[in-house]
Formats: C-alpha cells, sequence, structure tokens
C-alpha cells in the first residue's frame, strides 16, 4: 500500500521547522508524496494577526518548492469556512483509498488532539506523526499511538516571526529567503 502525508495547519507563515520536520517523516516513512495543507480558518489557532490565506498558500509553495515529493494544497481554501481535519482526511481518502494516510502534528497539537473535532475519527483515517517542538519536552504519554520523531526540537515558531517582524528584524534565518522576501514584499505581519 502506498503512503502520504497529510501536514496541515496556519503556515502563519511557514517556516524551516515545519519544512524540516515533514522531511524528516518523508525521510523515515518513504512518503510517496506529502500534502501540504494551508487551512482557511484554523480551528485550533487565534486569527486575530493570520495573514490571507492566499498568501500563506503562496508562501508555502515557495518553501516546498524545491522537493518534488511536496504538493502544496488549496483544498481547504477552496472549501471555505473553519477547517476540520477530519474533513480533510476524508476527502483525501476518497481521492487516493489505495493510499494509507499518515497526519503530521508539533508536540503542542497532540497535546490537545483529544479536543479535535472527531478526533477518534481521525485516528481510524490515519496515522498520527509527531515531533518535540520545543527543546526538554518529552511525549511522556502518547495515548493515540503515535510515531513519534527522533530529531532534535527547533526552537521556533511562526509567532515568533511574526513578532520579528514587527520589531523590523531579519526572519530568513527562519523562513528561508524566498519566504522572507514574500513576508517582506506584501507587508505582512507590521501591524
Amino acid at each position: 500500500m502506498r503512503s502520504i502525508g497529510v501536514f496541515g495547519g496556519a503556515f502563519n507563515p511557514p517556516h524551516l521547522g515545519h519544512q524540516r520536520l515533514a522531511r524528516y517523516f518523508a525521510d523515515k516513512l518513504h512518503f510517496a508524496r506529502i500534502r501540504v495543507i494551508p487551512s482557511f480558518i484554523p480551528v485550533h489557532k487565534s486569527s486575530a494577526d493570520l495573514a490571507d490565506a492566499e498568501d500563506r498558500l503562496q508562501m508555502c509553495r515557495l518553501l516546498f518548492e524545491e522537493d518534488d515529493r511536496f504538493e502544496v494544497s488549496d483544498m481547504e481554501i477552496k472549501r471555505g469556512g473553519k477547517s476540520y481535519t477530519y474533513d480533510t482526511l476524508l476527502q483525501i481518502g476518497k481521492e487516493l483509498p489505495d493510499h494509507q494516510i499518515f497526519l503530521i502534528l508539533g508536540s503542542d497539537m497532540l497535546n490537545s488532539f483529544h479536543t479535535w473535532y472527531r478526533y477518534e475519527d481521525i485516528l481510524k483515517i490515519a496515522t498520527l506523526c509527531v515531533a518535540s517542538r520545543e527543546p526538554g519536552l518529552l511525549l511522556d504519554e502518547n495515548p493515540f499511538g503515535a510515531i513519534v520523531a527522533d530529531l532534535p526540537a527547533l526552537e521556533v515558531s511562526s509567532t515568533a516571526i511574526r513578532q520579528a517582524v514587527a520589531a523590523g528584524e531579519d526572519i530568513t534565518p527562519f523562513t528561508g529567503e524566498k519566504v522572507a522576501k514574500y513576508v517582506k514584499d506584501r507587508g505582512l505581519y507590521l501591524a
């Protein structure tokens, strides 16, 4: 059976930590491809400083374009409304019935996974893949049978990047040149 990784999120903005995590699982689990899916309206994140969905989609394309295993999808943006992972996985399962689905998450999302819409049904559709986002944060409990990444945490977050932009700092070390240029050219995260 072929396998596909699904990596969704606000990607506000996407950064090298996202890229590193997705590549790790692509390599470890030999995914034929990984579908990167920016949410239209994130359910689990504040949308106070959320960049437009089309901007986040374009930044994801810039970040992941050099690795042909990645496909950046606008499926949640086209669907509109709140972006529920269950609905997305159900759609992918119908499109690719011969694929095993793996859902890639940061440990922050795993810790609240039990609050997700239809989380038990998500577990019937997909296997969870998770990595720590903070140094020293261990997954003491793994009640959902997630595959845990064995790689050191990378101290980078979209929140910190937005704060750096607002402070006039260079974000290239965290996003790469293309995303940093896009953020600057579009005047994102300044207010």
